[in-house]
């Protein structure tokens, strides 16, 4: 029997202490691993630290006392992204799926998140990228409140059987290397240079700037935004005197068997020479030596000649989700 709408209580997330979520955040970590072979515990305790400071805004369900679910953001400037929202399933949970509690639970919060932010005059802009959540899912409430809605799918290259590819032959002034700490800022420009007018940059504002760029590789490499970052799995090729970038591959380690490649990208003026190819098969062979099963990726269905490249590499679609991107029309 479903608790009735009396039961039922939407309250500001922070008003609650991590402890009270913990159970409802290690049911979602279940689900990440077994959806996505992904190790969300890191994220868990991120979570709990700043729920205990009191300092994630969203909304928290509550059902007889009890948390059973949440939605968050968090907010850059003018911009707020979506982080997560998950909602533990009913008693009676509908074998369909068609007309599941949980999923019912999630569109109330966003909604309520949506609320919130669409009325807040200081943002101007709002992503999300519900990376656990099949897309489609909730694609309908996003259009709704006026997103535009990118499909992006979750590839997966099985390393077993793998071998390492000889390195490209590259011009004297280029040289294929380990990351370095001090590639952070020709990786910001290589980055930029790499998603100008590109489908990404539509997806992620931070792509379209050299100090957004920079934001989102100091979150990746340095505070663990996607996994424990790896730089035995990451590569450059750089210039030998100017030390700017033409490709670079970015791992992380999202759990013991899997790797994942949070960034992949080649400057315009270096592009179908194979090195890209090159650093896929450079990750691959890091990762078999760290002992990964398997290695993952993301990638925007709009974006086909990358997505042929991973087919041809040997990756596999194994999920598909939504980014929604959401940007205030000034009123005449």
């Amino acid at each position: 029997m479903q608790a009735s709408d009396a039961d039922i209580e939407i309250l500001d997330l922070r008003h609650f202490a991590a402890p009270v979520l913990r159970p409802l955040l290690d049911a979602e970590a279940s689900i990440w691993a077994e959806r996505l072979h992904w190790d969300y515990r890191s994220s868990v305790r991120l979570l709990m630290q700043y729920l205990d400071n009191r300092m994630l805004p969203g909304y928290a369900l509550i059902e007889s006392g009890r948390v059973i679910g949440y939605v968050f953001c968090v907010y850059e400037d003018t911009k707020a992204v979506i982080g997560d929202v998950f909602a533990l399933p009913g008693a009676q949970e509908n074998d369909t799926g068609l007309a599941s509690t949980a999923y019912s639970r999630e569109v109330t919060l966003l909604r309520h998140l949506f609320e919130l932010l669409l009325n807040s005059p200081h943002v101007e802009r709002i992503e999300s990228q519900l990376l656990l959540h099949p897309s489609g899912l909730f694609a309908p409430v996003f259009r709704e409140a006026g997103f535009e809605v990118y499909r992006r799918l979750f590839l997966v290259q099985p390393l077993e059987g793998r071998r390492s590819q000889p390195l490209v032959e590259l011009p004297p002034h280029l040289e294929f290397r380990a990351w370095r700490d001090t590639d952070l800022a020709p990786a910001a420009r290589l980055i930029c240079e790499a998603y100008r007018n590109h489908p990404d940059s539509s997806i992620n504002d931070q792509y379209r700037s050299v100090h957004g760029s920079l934001r989102f590789l100091n979150n990746i490499v340095r505070y663990a935004g996607c996994g424990a970052f790896a730089a035995q799995g990451s590569y450059v090729v750089a210039d030998r005197v100017s030390r700017e970038l033409a490709a670079l591959v970015l791992g992380s380690r999202v759990s013991e068997r899997s790797g994942h490649l949070t960034q992949v990208c080649v400057h315009p003026a270096f592009r179908r020479r194979g090195l890209a190819r090159m650093m896929l098969a450079q990750a691959v062979s890091s990762f078999l030596r760290m002992g990964a099963a398997e290695i993952s990726l993301t990638v925007t269905e709009a974006n086909a000649g990358a997505i042929r490249l991973y087919y041809d590499e040997g990756y596999q679609r194994a999920h598909s989700f939504d980014a929604a991107v959401w940007r205030h029309t000034p009123t005449a």
